[in-house]
């Protein structure tokens, strides 16, 4: 393939999940919103003790 079929194929492509993508009602939102923050949160909990432990051990 060259550049411009490959190119031209992810015109394609594009156009396609464009297509097909809508926009998320409101109860979608809400529970992907929901799931984001609860990550964050695990996330940054994880991080803090690890913090925490490499204080107490003194790294």
């Amino acid at each position: 393939m060259n550049v411009q079929e490959d190119f031209n194929k992810f015109i394609k492509d594009a156009k396609r999940v464009l297509k097909v993508a809508r926009k998320p009602d409101k109860n979608e939102y809400l529970d992907l919103a929901k799931v984001s923050a609860l990550g964050v949160l695990v996330v940054g909990g994880i991080g803090y003790i690890i913090v925490c432990l490499g204080a107490l051990i003194g790294i």
